[in-house]
């Protein structure tokens, strides 16, 4: 088996490992990082319990990082707004991927990768946390970024979940790698990208990102 078979034979055993609710999700053979990574959009989450890497970009948005490092399961998501007070019953769910999926606001995004973890095994007094993302990245728009982190941080305290590290505010967009099984993330700012390219993601909600590997000027949280 050559080496390209052996990476494609890689990324669809992981598929058939995960969830069917992440079978859209994008999944990547990562050269740099010699493994499967899962690359999630705004308002889309993944959880595992397997060696598979979360990757996602962020601008304004905040990805939150929860792991059980005693029962080795965990996942993020990526919100775009903080909260929302529209009915639950009111949501779509028939598609993760429109502008009607409660999980692109922060507090159905929170609920929903902690519920998640829990049903596949994991345990709240054992989960840990890394925040991401948050930045002002158009200078004249009305600070988005700030209300996200605020509310993140705020929920996970009132949850009684530890924040082991963040990189959050700033005026530049982020690439971040989070792996479930080590607890440990990988985070690249973004400085020489044009800010209207992340912004226009995010609105557009929908568009994909590119999978390249984060590489370069690489944080380690």
């Amino acid at each position: 088996m050559n080496v390209l078979k052996e990476h494609r034979e890689a990324v669809k055993q992981c598929m058939n490992e995960c969830s069917p609710e992440f079978f859209h999700i994008n999944h990547y053979w990562d050269k740099y990082r010699n493994q499967v990574v899962a690359k999630i959009l705004p308002g889309e989450f993944y959880i595992t319990r397997s060696h598979t890497a979360i990757a996602t970009t962020l601008g304004s948005c905040i990805a939150a990082c929860l792991w059980d490092d005693v029962n080795k399961i965990g996942g993020m998501n990526h919100f775009m707004l903080p909260i929302t007070n529209k009915n639950v019953e009111d949501i779509n769910w028939a598609s993760r991927a429109t502008v009607n999926d409660a999980t692109r606001y922060g507090n159905y995004a929170m609920e929903f990768l902690i519920n998640n973890i829990l049903k596949c095994g994991g345990r709240k007094e054992f989960l840990k946390a890394k925040v991401f993302g948050g930045g002002k990245v158009v200078r004249q728009m009305s600070d988005i970024g700030e209300r996200n982190i605020n509310f993140v941080l705020t929920y996970l305290e009132v949850e009684n979940i530890v924040v082991e590290s963040h990189d959050v505010g700033g005026v530049y967009p982020r690439k971040v790698i989070f792996e479930p099984y080590s607890g440990k993330a990988f985070v690249k700012r973004i400085d020489e990208v044009d800010n209207k390219i992340i912004t226009s993601r995010e609105s557009a909600y929908v568009k994909r990102m590119d999978s390249k590997p984060i590489e370069g000027d690489v944080e380690l949280f």
